[in-house]
């Protein structure tokens, strides 16, 4: 996601990068321990609001001193850390983790259970789908940092104008209105391949077609054989098929906010951080743009899934003095209230239940644009109340891949041809990425269940 000058870090996104050599520290010394009676730490995170939470923190903590470095996003940072925390130096304190690449790092005993630091009491904190994404084998292995319940953001004028004058609630509904806005000239939706978007529909759909084992060992990778993640499948292939959705515009790219803005794309199924997005990337859309609950397979359905989102976690360090100032700032962004508040104001969706059920959060109804001025981008409508809703409708359960980073990547490889390929199915691009995984997790020395 493409960051402003106003707003606002979110996952998977491309962001300014700074070399890895403009970044000091090492696992257990990424700066000194002790500088003028001050413990000094690294963080590691692209996302623009956490860099807001130091002030507060450093004016509540005066023996704390905290440098956040955008080390890059997601796959990038990925990259430096994995190399750092090899080499056995320079590796943040703190680094900013996607709920989908955590189990990577709990399994490579990279980050700190921080069950017994206090963490373990904290479930009835977060909402039920971020607490599940930091529980990874009996511990707690990160804090939430913000969330992404999916959600259906939608253009009205468009609807209106192709005669959906009432909002699609089943993946029926929604088939039969993007026919009707086909007809108009534009698309109700674009996927061009993406893995995030694809384990999101799978998970709405109610499939669980991962599973590793508690000892780490053992991985199960079922795709393939499984009817729900087919469900999907199926349905997007039909509206592939009939040329029903944009598979030529790549996500995020000027042209894809181009259609957002002209009404070319007229909805999206995506995280709950999407609205800053919105005013950022489609400003002339002001005030056409409205959020409803995400369709489902059944009429009267709730079933809802997350899309991105991301942790903060503590990388594992012999300097204690260290592993507490670090956590101690980990609290603040992600549990003390006045550090959630710094970020939400930023523009971050919140992954706690405090926030989530504010009067202030659920009554919003504008949003501050790059110049200072409050933006009705959803003509009014208080979206934060339907987002919120979006996020107690999550389904519990669903598990990443210890290599889920790897996955994702090669997703396009195997499976994007059938976006552009009409020789191509998404079965076949499915199971190519199934066998990929597959030979990839053998590689690794995994035992591998289907």
């Amino acid at each position: 996601m493409k960051f402003t000058k106003q707003v606002i870090a979110m996952v998977g996104a491309a962001a300014m990068l700074v070399p890895l050599a403009a970044c000091g520290g090492s696992n257990g010394s990424s700066a000194d321990s002790s500088k003028g009676g001050k413990t000094s730490i690294l963080v590691w995170s692209w996302d623009s609001t956490l860099p807001r939470t130091v002030k507060g923190f450093e004016k509540a903590n005066p023996d704390i001193t905290v440098k956040v470095t955008n080390a890059g996003t997601n796959k990038k940072e990925y990259t430096a850390l994995n190399n750092a925390m090899s080499a056995g130096k320079g590796a943040p304190d703190v680094a900013q983790i996607e709920y989908y690449a955590l189990p990577e790092y709990v399994i490579r005993n990279n980050v700190t259970n921080l069950a017994d630091m206090g963490a373990s009491g904290y479930k009835s904190f977060y909402t039920p789908g971020t607490w599940n994404s930091v529980n990874v084998n009996g511990g707690v292995y990160a804090l939430p940092m913000d969330s992404g319940p999916m959600a259906f953001f939608y253009n009205k004028e468009v609807f209106d104008k192709a005669g959906v004058t009432q909002v699609p609630t089943t993946w029926d509904e929604f088939y039969d209105a993007a026919k009707k806005i086909r007809a108009t000239g534009s698309y109700i939706t674009s996927d061009s391949g993406d893995a995030g978007f694809f384990d999101s529909m799978t998970w709405q759909a109610g499939a669980k077609p991962f599973e590793t084992s508690k000892d780490g060992k053992t991985v199960t990778i079922n795709l393939t054989g499984n009817d729900k993640v087919k469900k999907w499948t199926d349905f997007e292939q039909k509206l592939i098929n009939e040329d029903l959705i944009d598979t030529k515009t790549p996500g995020w790219s000027d042209d894809w906010n181009k259609g957002l803005g002209d009404g070319s794309i007229a909805s999206l199924l995506t995280g709950a951080w999407m609205p800053y997005n919105l005013l950022s990337g489609a400003p002339q859309a002001s005030g056409k743009w409205r959020v409803a609950q995400m369709p489902t397979w059944e009429k009267g359905g709730t079933e809802n899934s997350e899309n991105g989102g991301s942790s903060l976690a503590l990388m594992k360090t012999k300097d204690s003095a260290k592993a507490k100032a670090a956590y101690k700032f980990m609290e603040y962004a992600c549990h003390n209230k006045e550090g959630i508040k710094t970020r939400v104001d930023g523009g971050a969706f919140p992954a706690d239940n405090n926030t989530l059920s504010s009067s202030d959060f659920l009554n919003m109804t504008s949003m501050t644009d790059a110049k200072g001025q409050p933006n009705e981008y959803f003509g009014g409508q208080k979206f934060n109340e339907e987002l919120a809703k979006a996020a107690k409708n999550v389904i519990p359960g669903y598990k990443f891949l210890p290599f889920e980073v790897y996955a994702r990547g090669v997703f396009s490889d195997d499976a994007g041809g059938a976006f552009t390929d009409k020789k191509i199915t998404l079965d076949k691009g499915i199971a190519a990425w199934q066998k990929n995984m597959t030979d990839y997790a053998k590689q690794q020395g995994y035992t591998v269940k289907q």
